[in-house]
Formats: structure tokens, C-alpha cells, sequence
């Protein structure tokens, strides 16, 4: 697991994002980034592909495992999907490393910003919201 702490905030992060998605003009750019972005992912431990990290409502297979370390919330995640990877490798780019009020808090709505969600599939919207409420949740249930 990285356990490095973001240096940058949550919405320098995000006007980074929207700056690098929005350079491109042709959304099957948009595409081939996302899905570079998800073969950066760190690789997931078969360990952690449990059923109670597996994210429901997704089509494609997706596995989210979160660790508390020093008052922050860590995360490793897997699909077999690469455009699935990319969206789940941005979330983490948000939520990685950050306090569980910031992961139960950060307004995500770079994501309209940044031209991707008007492109999605119905079937794989409904799948990156399952990710972000199960991300949020886990942020909500540490803040207690």
C-alpha cells in the first residue's frame, strides 16, 4: 500500500484534472487518457479481492480495499475493465491519502467539468457512483 499523504488539496487536484481532461477536444482522447490512467494503478493484492470489497452495481468486476493510517484513508483498487480502471484511478487521485471527513465531504463535480460523464454509459455511470458511495461511506463511518 502507498501511504503517501497528497500534497496538493482536493480542489488543486481537481482543477489539474479538469485542465488535463479538457485539453483534449476529441472525446476518444479523453478515453485513451482515462484508460492510461488506470494501468497506473498500484497493483491489488489477490487478498483483498473479497466479496466485502467488491463494489455492487458495477457490470464489470471492481474491488476497493481502504486502510486507516494516521488519521487518513488509503486505498488500492481492481477492475477487469480498463475503462472502469481509469474512473476508479480517478477517484483515488481525489480521495487517496485524505482525512475521512475530506473522503465523506469532497464535492465531486470536476466530473461534469471534465467531459467524461456526458460520454459514459448509462451502466458505467451507475457503476462510478456505486464506487463514489462506497468510498464516501467508508470516509462517513470513520468520522464517528
Amino acid at each position: 500500500m502507498d501511504y503517501t499523504v497528497p500534497e496538493k488539496s482536493i480542489e488543486e487536484v481537481q482543477a489539474d484534472l479538469t485542465k488535463r481532461f479538457t485539453h483534449f477536444a476529441n472525446p476518444k482522447d479523453r478515453y485513451k487518457y482515462l484508460i492510461d490512467m488506470g494501468k497506473q494503478l498500484q497493483q491489488l493484492d489477490d487478498s483483498y479481492q473479497t466479496e466485502e470489497n467488491r463494489i455492487h452495481g458495477c457490470q464489470s468486476q471492481v474491488w476497493i480495499h481502504i486502510e486507516e493510517k494516521d488519521g487518513r484513508l488509503f486505498m488500492q483498487a481492481k477492475s477487469d475493465a480498463a475503462i472502469v480502471s481509469g474512473l476508479i484511478a480517478l477517484l483515488l487521485k481525489i480521495y487517496h491519502g485524505r482525512t475521512p471527513q475530506e473522503v465523506a465531504t469532497a464535492p465531486l463535480d470536476f466530473l461534469g467539468k471534465i467531459g467524461l460523464l456526458q460520454q459514459l454509459s448509462p451502466n458505467r455511470s451507475t457503476g462510478l457512483y456505486h464506487m463514489i458511495k462506497r468510498i464516501q461511506a467508508e470516509g462517513q463511518k470513520r468520522m464517528a
